[in-house]
Parts: C-alpha cells; sequence; structure tokens
C-alpha cells in the first residue's frame, strides 16, 4: 500500500491540492446523486479515506446582502410606484416631442426622481456598501 505523507500547512490543517478526473455526465451524476446533501469534494475525499464524513454542502451567495428588510422594502416600494410606467410614458413624449411643461409634468418628473433616489439609498444600504454621492 503506498504511503501518503501529508505536510501541514501554516494554519496547521493538512495541505490539499487539486486533483481533475474526467468524468461522463452519466458518471458525475451518479457522484452527485450518492453526495446527497454533501459537497462532491468530500464526498470524494471520503471514499478515498474509506469512510464517509458528513459536511452539508455550502452554497455561495452570489451578491452579499447586509439587510434583507432594507431590500425588501426597496421591491415593495418598486412594485407601488408606476415609476417604470410614468418615466416610460414621459420618455415616450419627449421622443415624439409633445411633452407639455405643465406644473403636473413636473410633478411626475419630480415624484419619480425622489423614487428613484430612495431606491438607490436603500439598495446601497441592503447591499452594506457606502453612499458615494447624495444625487
Amino acid at each position: 500500500m503506498d504511503q501518503i505523507t501529508n505536510t501541514a500547512s501554516p494554519a496547521g490543517k493538512p495541505r490539499t491540492r487539486p486533483f481533475s478526473i474526467r468524468l461522463t455526465d452519466a458518471e458525475k451524476a451518479i457522484l452527485l446523486r450518492r453526495a446527497g446533501n454533501r459537497s462532491l469534494g468530500v464526498y470524494v475525499r471520503g471514499l478515498a479515506e474509506g469512510e464517509l464524513a458528513f459536511r452539508p454542502r455550502q452554497r455561495r451567495s452570489k451578491a452579499p446582502i447586509k439587510d434583507h428588510e432594507a431590500l425588501a422594502r426597496v421591491l415593495a416600494a418598486l412594485g407601488q410606484s408606476r415609476v417604470a410606467n410614468n418615466l416610460n410614458q414621459i420618455a415616450k413624449a419627449v421622443n415624439i416631442g409633445v411633452l407639455p411643461v405643465t406644473p403636473e409634468t413636473e410633478q411626475d418628473i419630480c415624484d419619480a426622481c425622489s423614487a428613484v433616489a430612495a431606491m438607490r439609498r436603500h439598495l446601497i444600504s441592503a447591499l452594506g456598501l457606502t453612499g458615494g454621492s447624495s444625487r
């Protein structure tokens, strides 16, 4: 039997090295099914060690969300507002040259800008970013 030397990393954990293997789609599907809720790497490593160490599969979030409640407020505000519809109607009117500059139109534009600015603030807060400019 081969003797395996396992040098430790500076943190005291055994050093790991990448190992690549080619599998058919069917072979990979079998391994994934057998791995269950373990990551494929943990499952294969367990097979190599002769035991099946259990570690739940960890999934990384694609976007770090600091405050889910703030993000929910933004989505609710977006759903309740007619910002997209209003801005689209204004753009159409501008493009065909029939936009009358009335107090009502000006108020609609100001309302849309305020709503967009509020959504920006909430999104920045939800994502844990700094505010940047306050436009």
